[in-house]
């Protein structure tokens, strides 16, 4: 028995930072105090908070330690874990209380109106040690459905959990287990889309970085469910982490004989594979995805037929995202009505959202469905950095919408994100401040889908071409009103015309962005401004001269010699010349340098 844990995140977020390093340093000077034997240093996957990794905490105390550095090692053996004194200048700030105790992460802003379920075990355990899963109840959820249950009352489980797919479209889990399930064939398929591609969304990853196992038993479960003995995960090659810890959870899953054959002795046979994605957008959707898996281009197909019927090399499949599996064996030994308990009438259970963007707490944080935008940003994110007024929040990614202020106390559902012009998405929410431009961002997210469109469909590959033309030219300040029509006649021809989500959805975040935000596009084209001043085409760089003070520093570190001036008198800058770069700005000590 070891008298302290030592968790420390092994995530990507706090990997970045040399968390391995802090690991590496804890043991060195865990061994050099004789206390090897009384404390364990666990290497964990994410706990969340990831603006403040990297982040270690020690048991049984609690001591949530932030930003911690490879230094601070010995410190926190020879205070912390030798003499027993927490060393408070590296605590969270939250957790600071009066003498040698802290207060318990569920009290804090960030962690209170969190409730974890796909995240249970992110942060708790090893998940490189099959043994640390199974003692959380891992694989328990296998054993009952493979010795209690039929295939059909694990279907009618999840039905009445009411799970919806957390991949984006929000389509009952049940369902679509039930459609592949009535479908007779020779074999059948259970995919995981773990190719996760939305600009700022990190939830999969770190579901399969923390918690690898979850993934599998509730892969076997849904094989057991449809008649199926085959798995792929479909994960991104650009997640070394969450590839390396699935591998190894695989082989360890395999020699405990949870994976493979006569699973606990039932005749249930399920193996799993892992195919890796160049990280394509498009083959986050479904048919792309199984078209990639195949070994082919991932292009879409037409549907119908849909998977449960024809799906990967054209048998009945059925495809769910990470979190979605994630949700599954809790559901099992807790029971629908326990995860129905939760969330909205329409939407139930927990989310898992990225927190990026201007916000102070980014992170991954989970949240019962019906929790508003307000509550999510100003209590769990610690509102808006540097004082700034919230703006607009994006949620779903490329095929999401901007959620505006005024729609802050709306609480978050499928429903009604769609009501107000956005969607789920898979879960990334980037918040934007005052100083973010709506059009800019609508063009941001139409160039990244322009990019990954597979080119498939005329609507598509040409449409969002021409969509993302006529934004360029709203943010030269080359547009017309006309163009304005046009564009948003576009939007429209594309969502009805597109062959998969990615076209369908692609004229989102112009569309949400018109709905909200249209005096910003009229600015751009009838005043030729940027109201936010981002747009570099509508931007003008001057210099105050009753603040300026000749001391030469804008002109020395202008990249192209647009600013001119004697030492001592004011300066000014040549706007043929200004590339609009901001140096000049930043430099200035006077504040006698404005953009408008």
């Amino acid at each position: 028995m070891y008298r302290s844990h030592v968790l420390i995140c092994g995530g990507t977020g706090c990997s970045s930072s040399n968390s391995q390093l802090i690991i590496d340093e804890m043991e060195k000077e865990i061994a050099a105090a004789g206390l090897t034997d009384e404390v364990k240093v666990v290497k964990t996957g994410c706990f969340g908070l990831c603006a403040l990794g990297p982040i270690m905490i020690i048991y049984p105390e609690g001591s949530f330690y932030s930003e911690v550095k490879p230094s601070d090692a010995h410190e926190i053996v020879q205070e912390h874990l030798l003499k027993g004194r927490i060393v408070k200048r590296l605590l969270y700030q939250e957790t600071v209380q009066e003498g040698n105790n802290v207060k318990s992460l569920n009290e804090t802003n960030f962690y209170a109106k969190q409730h974890r379920v796909a995240l249970r075990n992110c942060g708790v355990i090893n998940p490189e040690n099959i043994d640390e899963y199974i003692a959380v109840d891992g694989y328990a959820a296998l054993g009952k459905v493979l010795t209690e249950m039929t295939p059909q009352q694990v279907i009618d489980e999840i039905l009445a959990s009411g799970l919806r797919g957390r991949g984006g479209a929000g389509f009952p889990t049940g369902r679509k287990w039930s459609f592949a399930a009535v479908n007779e064939a020779d074999q059948k398929y259970v995919c995981c889309n773990a190719d996760e591609g939305d600009p700022g969304a990190f939830m999969d990853r770190s579901i399969l970085e923390g918690d690898p196992h979850v993934v599998l038993e509730a892969m076997a479960i849904a094989g057991y469910a449809i008649g199926a003995s085959q798995g792929y995960i479909y994960v991104r090659a650009e997640y070394p982490i969450a590839v390396h810890r699935l591998q190894i959870a695989i082989k360890q899953a395999r020699e405990y004989g949870l994976l493979g054959k006569d699973i606990f002795g039932t005749g249930f046979n399920f193996d799993i594979d892992l195919r890796l994605g160049a990280g394509a957008f498009v083959c986050g959707e479904e048919t792309a995805l199984m078209t990639s898996i195949e070994g082919h281009r991932g292009e879409p197909r037409p549907r119908p037929p849909f998977p449960a019927l024809k799906g990967l090399f054209q048998k009945p499949t059925i495809l769910n995202n990470v979190e979605t599996y994630a949700n599954v064996p809790q559901i099992i030994l807790k029971g629908a009505e326990w995860f129905a308990s939760m969330g909205t009438e329409k939407s139930k259970g927990t989310k898992v959202f990225a927190l990026g963007g201007k916000i102070n707490n980014t992170g991954l944080v989970e949240v019962p469905m019906g929790t508003t935008l307000r509550e999510i940003i100003e209590e769990i994110g610690g509102g808006i950095p540097n004082g700034k007024k919230f703006k607009a929040a994006q949620t779903g990614g490329p095929s999401g919408g901007c959620i505006p202020a005024e729609h802050l106390d709306v609480p978050i559902d499928y429903d009604n994100l769609i009501a107000i012009g956005s969607m789920m998405g898979s879960g990334g929410l980037i918040v934007m401040d005052e100083d973010t431009c709506m059009v800019d961002i609508a063009k941001f997210f139409l160039e990244f889908t322009v990019d990954e469109s597979c080119g498939k469909c005329t609507p598509c590959r040409v449409g969002t071409k021409r969509m993302y033309e006529i934004l360029d030219k709203i943010t030269r300040g080359e547009a017309t009103m006309e163009d304005l029509d046009k564009l948003e006649e576009l939007c429209y021809y594309v969502k009805n015309n597109a062959l998969c989500g990615l076209g369908q959805t692609a004229p989102n975040p112009i569309l949400s962005t018109l709905r909200y935000f249209r005096d910003e596009y009229i600015a751009h084209i009838q005043d030729k401004t940027c109201p936010a001043g981002v747009c570099k085409h509508l931007m003008k760089y001057t210099i105050d001269p009753d603040k300026c003070k000749g001391c030469t520093l804008c002109a020395r570190n202008c990249p192209v010699g647009a600013i001119s001036g004697t030492v001592k008198k004011p300066h000014v800058i040549d706007g043929s010349k200004c590339i609009k770069c901001g140096a000049c700005m930043e430099k200035c000590r006077f504040g006698a340098i404005s953009k408008k």
